[in-house]
């Protein structure tokens, strides 16, 4: 633990400033131009780059030393970063939040390819976990994983929020870039003690490798099982992804919303602290479906009314829900996919995942805004459903937020009762008593 924690801090960090950014973006945009569709273009534009490059990621960490790939991750952030501060201080914030503007493509573009080396730097971490800390404490390593997100998801969501509401956009593109070029520095006296790699003769000469990664999970019984779900799941964060933000500034002022969103985002410390303390159990297939369960009955209640409390109460829980989804998908990896492999696991399965995420992404923001908020907003919506979600300008988010939480939930009780689960759950359990 003692030598996974330096680069678990320096990588949590320089995402959370990535993430920072992204963030104040986000809400700068959506106040200047109250358009769900654009915030529902820039996420989906981010998933699908997620989920397009996944996989050469996962090839990359196995080919190369994690040390080298996350220093190269950082290299291309800052100069990224670079790139946008220069837009933001030569153009005119006028054209920055203009979509038919090349200002703001120009500031906008080296933002999301900054957030996505982050995803880079996240495969090689979840590599390190298995490389520096022994397996029993591997759930342990993905709980503190875990704490340290929580804490730096309250960092981003509270200043982001403070800046934007106070001081602007230029404040948040400088504070990022001047932790990022910290981190670098800092990075360079990290160790990662990685004797040598185990070269795969499957992976040479090729940069993206599908079949080897296809050939690792189809190894193992009951993983590309697990994979398929958490796609399925993974539609509920494209929902959350695209219409949280609209629908928390539509009830509080931003600097209140950031303050909300660093509050709840507290649960993902409590979930971490709970996992690093007692573990995941002895079925962590088990306790992944629990937690898809859970987080199903959130998003079908949180919004049933406009109340501030209940929304607030309902993140919370999810948030602390999230870590034992991750760190459990993370540990049944980590525990049952050979190291040399694990790399290229990771990216498929995150290529696979994340492709939900754009699909319901860029459905979703325009249906929600095109279809079911203006007819939330009738008399005809009020007087059919105004029973089930009360008044409020936000019943179309609402109405969206419960139909994707139903779909979810059915889906989650029912892999309970598949012979996937069973085989998964199973295999886990042999691998894991296997010495490392």
């Amino acid at each position: 633990m003692k030598r996974f924690l330096p680069i678990l801090i320096n990588v949590a960090t320089a995402n959370t400033s990535a993430y920072f950014l992204w963030s104040a973006f986000s809400f700068w945009i959506y106040l200047q131009t109250k358009s769900v569709l654009i915030l529902s273009i820039l996420s989906g534009t981010y998933m699908l780059l997620v989920t397009l490059s996944s996989m050469l990621f996962g090839t990359i960490v196995d080919k190369y030393k994690k040390k080298r790939v996350i220093m190269f991750a950082s290299i291309i952030t800052v100069a990224l970063l670079s790139v946008s501060g220069c837009v933001i201080l030569f153009e005119p914030k006028s054209e920055i939040s203009q979509l038919s503007s090349p200002s703001f493509w120009l500031f906008s573009m080296p933002l999301l390819l900054a957030a996505l080396a982050c995803n880079l730097r996240g495969i090689a971490l979840s590599t390190t976990v298995s490389i520096l800390v022994e397996k029993e404490n591997y759930a342990r390593a993905n709980g503190l994983i875990g704490i340290v997100q929580g804490i730096g998801m309250i960092a981003n969501t509270v200043f982001s929020g403070l800046i934007i509401g106070q001081l602007g956009l230029e404040w948040a593109m400088y504070i990022t870039l001047v932790v990022s070029v910290v981190m670098l520095i800092h990075l360079f006296f990290v160790p990662i003690v990685e004797d040598h790699i185990v070269h795969d003769p499957n992976l040479q000469n090729k940069r993206i490798d599908f079949s080897g990664a296809l050939r690792a999970i189809h190894d193992i019984p009951g993983l590309m099982a697990l994979i398929i779900f958490t796609t399925f799941n993974n539609f509920i964060g494209g929902i959350i992804m695209v219409l949280l933000d609209p629908y928390g500034l539509s009830i509080f002022r931003v600097e209140v919303w950031g303050v909300v969103l660093g509050f709840t985002g507290s649960g993902f410390i409590f979930g971490g602290l709970i996992i690093s303390r007692l573990g995941l159990g002895k079925r962590p297939v088990k306790t992944l479906l629990w937690g898809y369960v859970i987080t199903s009955l959130i998003c079908v209640i949180f919004t049933l009314r406009e109340w501030a409390p209940l929304f607030v109460f309902g993140m919370f829980l999810y948030m602390i829900s999230v870590p034992f989804i991750e760190a459990a998908e993370q540990t049944i990896i980590q525990t049952i996919v050979p190291k040399h492999t694990q790399g290229r696991v990771f990216g498929f399965a995150q290529t696979v995942e994340s492709a939900a995420t754009p699909i319901s992404i860029f459905i979703i923001g325009p249906f929600a805004q095109f279809s079911l908020i203006p007819f939330m907003n009738s008399d005809s919506g009020r007087k059919a459903l105004g029973w089930l979600l009360g008044e409020g300008s936000t019943r179309g988010i609402a109405l969206t937020f419960f139909i994707a939480g139903i779909l979810m939930l059915i889906i989650s009780l029912a892999a309970f009762r598949t012979k996937a689960y069973r085989i998964l759950s199973d295999t886990f359990s042999k691998k894991s008593n296997r010495p490392i």
